[in-house]
């Protein structure tokens, strides 16, 4: 077997266990899904498992930090554009509603679900998927905050804290159901919600006028 061949067999394993692992942590919970389980749903030996990763924990580590960068991903454009945007109403609101339906899909927060139960026994991995999702959005929103307010579109004294609050203006009623309750909004909903929260964010932080 070349060298590229047994690359592309070590890459389809690791595939697998993630994908296994994922099913497994999201019908039986962290504490409820072992090596051994992962390795029986992926098709592979436990050794395997173990020599793709090294423990449970950092392959639930790599679990939540794939997710999250897959979902980075389909907004990347977006991130990219708006500080340069001709319309910045327009361009908020098409961020937001794309924002809040990757977020808060399903699987996603269930694994928020799960982790947060973990979280005394686990710090690190909630840690871990704060810096990864929350922190490096609200950094990210700070940086395109600031550009604007230099182009005298926003007025920003605390761009971090404006940041948090366009977060959580998008966030906060949808997430807030669905850890409590498991109710999944529907799609137009969630657009509801992200419109709202634009126009509120830009009632507080539009630059005056004249």
């Amino acid at each position: 077997m070349t060298e590229t061949a047994e690359l592309g067999r070590s890459a389809r394993k690791r595939q697998a266990i993630l994908d296994a692992a994922r099913e497994l942590f999201l019908r039986n919970g962290y504490a409820g899904t072992s090596m051994d389980d992962v390795a029986a749903r992926a098709a592979v030996s436990k050794q395997t498992v173990y020599k793709h990763f090294v423990d449970k924990e950092r392959l639930f580590t790599a679990i939540i930090t794939g997710d999250i960068s897959e979902t980075e991903a389909l907004t990347q454009s977006l991130v990219d554009a708006l500080p340069r945007t001709r319309d910045l109403e327009r361009d908020l609101r098409e961020f937001a509603r794309r924002h809040v339906v990757e977020v808060m899909q399903p699987h996603l927060v269930r694994m928020r679900r799960i982790l947060i139960g973990e979280a005394d026994r686990f710090p690190e991995l909630a840690a871990t998927w704060y810096a990864r999702g929350p922190e490096r959005a609200h950094a990210t929103f700070a940086d395109w905050f600031s550009a604007l307010a230099e182009r005298g579109l926003l007025h920003v004294p605390d761009p971090l804290l404006a940041a948090e609050h366009f977060n959580w203006l998008i966030l906060s009623i949808p997430m807030n159901r669905a850890m409590f309750s498991g109710v999944e909004e529907p799609a137009d909903k969630l657009e509801y919600y992200a419109d709202e929260a634009v126009r509120v964010f830009l009632a507080a932080y539009a630059a005056p006028r004249g």
